[in-house]
């Protein structure tokens, strides 16, 4: 028995295009390139049978997961657990201002150790994420569900499940509205993979 879980990272908005960091910046919609993402995306999924469609609570997953969820006429599920890194008092600051500052190079060169400003660490974002993935997978065995989220909460999963050094989690590429698959096996002896 299988289940899947389909980590979808939200579509394109316009703090991607203006290269800024969007962390918890409350009111990001899908711009008019995301939105025709999101639909790609829900056609690209429209035969597979998916059980549940979960999303962050941010505008830009809901408005993807939306497009997703339609299609299989289900309901978006809201988790916590999915939401954005906190990135406390750099959220929603042009990149290049947050570079300058000698706090970005620790950060990016360990994040397990170095929080944004007020924020969270990207271990901390890790184990909330495959927490929220582990319930997730819980209530849907032997089923496929859509998840959607955001780019760093979906390498940090991943890099849990594939044995990857979390500090080296940002040479994983998650793309907008790209589509990341994890699939759990049932072992005879009850053991997952």
């Amino acid at each position: 028995m299988t289940t899947t879980l389909l980590l979808i990272r939200h579509a394109t908005n316009d703090l991607l295009t203006t290269h800024r960091l969007g962390g918890r910046t409350p009111a990001v919609h899908l711009n008019d390139q995301g939105r025709a993402e999101a639909e790609a995306l829900a056609d690209r999924l429209a035969r597979r049978n998916l059980a549940a469609v979960y999303s962050s609570p941010m505008e830009r997953a809901l408005e993807t997961a939306q497009a997703v969820a339609a299609r299989h006429g289900l309901e978006v599920h809201v988790h916590p657990g999915l939401h954005e890194v906190d990135c406390g008092q750099w959220s929603g600051l042009p990149l290049a201002q947050v570079r300058g500052n000698p706090r970005w190079l620790a950060l990016e060169t360990y994040p397990t150790l170095n929080p944004y400003p007020e924020g969270e660490t990207i271990w901390q974002v890790q184990v909330r994420v495959v927490a929220a993935l582990e319930e997730i997978r819980s209530a849907h065995p032997g089923q496929s569900v859509a998840v959607v989220s955001h780019a760093d909460p979906i390498r940090a999963a991943v890099a849990h499940y594939i044995g990857l050094p979390l500090d080296l989690f940002r040479r994983l590429l998650i793309s907008p509205a790209s589509l990341t698959v994890l699939a759990f096996d049932l072992l005879p002896f009850g053991e997952d993979t």
